[in-house]
């Protein structure tokens, strides 16, 4: 009995260990969002936050509304008993219902949002979950990877904070709530939970970003054979290439756009890019910070396990030399003959993954260090170093009362 009462109490001490773990990451990762979005925040209740050119009196156009339409169209198909993956509005009536691909999976979260919320609430909240989960689903991978809690918690800051996860996100483009599948599925992939890691990365590819599941797939596979997780490997890259397959032959197949080289060479970044701190070009906007590669460096030199650190360093490495583009000369032959990658025109869209990394290589370096309070320490001085100077979000007119909207409402689905 006395052994039993000291493992029960164990167990709850556990527990609520974790709960004050849960409660400190939430704490932290919904004060990034705040930040990220402040000062435009304060006109949250009214506007979009997003990035754009504010308009007195006029809707400002931009990707965020394309996303918000995406998000809330499979909740609406539902409503009227049709199916959800279908869309039934656009383009109509020239060509015949498409498939939504950009509402997986993420609509399932902003449906409700916008249910309780309206769009513009619901949006704006959307965006701040989106800190949340991008950050506590990489401390989730770090902590399984046997980091302690700290170092972890500042690996989450800097992939939540990446600039341009953060970019990304102030655009509206869906890049950025899908990025944070690719910590949850090397959570799986530590953790031997196969299906995890498999629907986690096929589920890029099936929400539209074919682009980044062209590196992601063999990043996660590269990831998982090295820490010993066969199955995870092979089970992953298998699911997420039949899911690309998939999206290739109902959205893709005969309309792949025949783009001319010289679209490449608009959007590629040079070396300056990576430390600049001032939006040129919103496509080129690549600072990956200015500390955090350096804690990353020492983190390749401190990592115990050589092959994780290399593989780590890979996955900056690459998404950076391909982000370089048509400044390169590796870049265009590759365009021309890696499939799939020939229908692309923003070299920059691996990116994530090299966030990714740098955020893991940092906390593997800050694990290192013996005193809490320099950990507290380093994870302020990556909050400084990634937001200083960058201010992505604007608050953007919204218009929901008006009379086109009202006029489509009383018209059949699709004129």
């Amino acid at each position: 009995m006395a052994v039993r009462a000291e493992r029960g109490a164990g167990l709850r001490r556990a527990a609520r260990g974790r709960a004050g773990a849960a409660a400190l990451a939430l704490a932290l990762f919904v004060a990034a969002g705040l930040l990220s979005t402040w000062p435009a925040l304060r006109d949250g209740g009214s506007h979009f936050l997003a990035y754009g050119a504010a308009r007195e009196g006029r809707v400002t156009p931009g990707d965020h509304l394309q996303t918000a339409y995406a998000l809330w169209l499979p909740g609406h198909q539902l409503a009227r008993g049709a199916a959800p993956w279908l869309d039934p509005y656009s383009f109509q009536p020239v060509v015949s219902p498409r498939v939504d691909f950009a509402g997986w999976p993420f609509s399932v979260a902003f449906g409700p949002l916008e249910w309780l919320l309206g769009t513009v609430r619901g949006w704006n909240a959307f965006v701040l979950l989106g800190f949340v989960g991008a950050g506590g689903l990489t401390t989730l991978w770090l902590r399984a990877l046997g980091l302690p809690l700290g170092a972890a918690l500042v690996g989450g800051l800097a992939f939540a904070l990446a600039p341009y996860r953060v970019a990304q996100t102030a655009g509206g483009h869906l890049l950025a709530p899908v990025s944070m599948l690719l910590p949850l599925a090397l959570y799986g992939v530590e953790r031997r939970r196969t299906w995890r890691a498999a629907a986690s990365l096929a589920s890029i590819p099936l929400s539209g970003q074919v682009h980044l599941a062209l590196g992601a797939i063999p990043f996660v596979l590269a990831y998982a054979l090295v820490r010993g997780r066969r199955a995870a490997a092979w089970s992953s890259a298998g699911a997420a290439v039949a899911a690309g397959l998939l999206v290739w032959a109902v959205s893709l197949r005969g309309n792949e756009p025949e783009r001319p080289f010289a679209e490449v060479e608009r959007y590629s970044a040079h070396l300056g890019d990576f430390l600049g701190r001032t939006m040129h070009e919103f496509e080129r906007f690549v600072l990956l910070g200015w500390l955090v590669p350096l804690l990353a460096l020492a983190g390749v030199l401190l990592a115990r396990r050589r092959d994780l650190a290399a593989v780590l360093a890979a996955g900056v490495a690459v998404p950076v030399l391909f982000a370089l583009g048509s400044t390169t000369p590796l870049y265009e032959p590759l365009w021309r003959t890696v499939p799939g990658l020939g229908s692309t025109r923003v070299p920059e869209r691996l990116l994530p993954i090299a966030c990714l990394c740098l955020a893991g290589l940092a906390a593997i370096a800050v694990a290192r260090l013996p005193r809490g309070w320099m950990v507290a320490l380093a994870g302020l001085a990556v909050v400084v170093d990634l937001r200083a100077g960058v201010e992505l979000f604007r608050p953007l007119n919204a218009d929901e009362g008006n009379r086109a909207y009202a006029a489509l409402r009383e018209q059949p689905p699709g004129r």
